[in-house]
């Protein structure tokens, strides 16, 4: 079991899948949103949590004010889990709450059938670390379009991973190491 650290559903626990995710640990969920709630972007935001796991990145931003969380995930042991984590969640939410919305898909299907052209505010891509590079790489290319113009991208991976490969459009604000853990802030260039 993980944690919602902070938030209207702060302490409460949420479920992990048994096998096939690797849940982003409290340290480093702590780090990423101390940094973005100082660059105030949660309170309305629209966030995209791609290979969402558990959720916990997704509903850590609900828990602290995102209006709009989508969790993208394509396996469907994993999906169930997130499904059952949002409605745990959203007991107790603050009216009006959060929507929260499951997408049983892969990433790739996911970006090229999105509607969130220009709206989405924060992008959380925790993949698999045996994810290719280029297909991280077209992730990124795919999900260019759908960023606001002050979005936040962050990249979570193996410390052992090069760097993303990005596309024009977006450009490498900086480079956070925890551990075997990597994060990689990207914004639209």
């Amino acid at each position: 079991m993980t944690r919602i650290i902070a938030g209207y559903a702060g302490s409460r626990r949420i479920a992990v899948p048994r096998t096939g995710t690797r849940p982003t640990s409290d340290r480093v969920r702590e780090a990423v949103f101390s940094a973005l709630e100082a660059r105030d972007v949660l309170p309305g935001s629209t966030v995209v949590d791609l290979y969402a796991g558990s959720g916990a990145l997704g509903l850590e931003a609900a828990s602290r004010g995102a209006a709009t969380v989508v969790l993208v995930e394509k396996n469907p042991a994993a999906a169930k889990v997130c499904r059952e984590n949002a409605r745990l969640l959203m007991q107790g939410a603050p009216k009006p709450g959060p929507r929260i919305d499951v997408q049983p898909q892969s990433v790739a299907s996911y970006l090229a059938g999105s509607a969130d052209r220009g709206n989405v505010d924060i992008a959380f891509l925790d993949p698999p670390y045996d994810l290719g590079d280029d297909e991280l790489a077209a992730n990124l290319a795919a999900l260019a379009p759908q960023l606001s113009p002050q979005a936040v991208v962050v990249v979570e991976r193996s410390s052992r991973s090069p760097e993303p490969t990005l596309p024009p459009a977006l450009e490498l604000d900086r480079r956070k190491d925890y551990g075997e853990t990597t994060l990689w802030w990207i914004s639209p260039a």
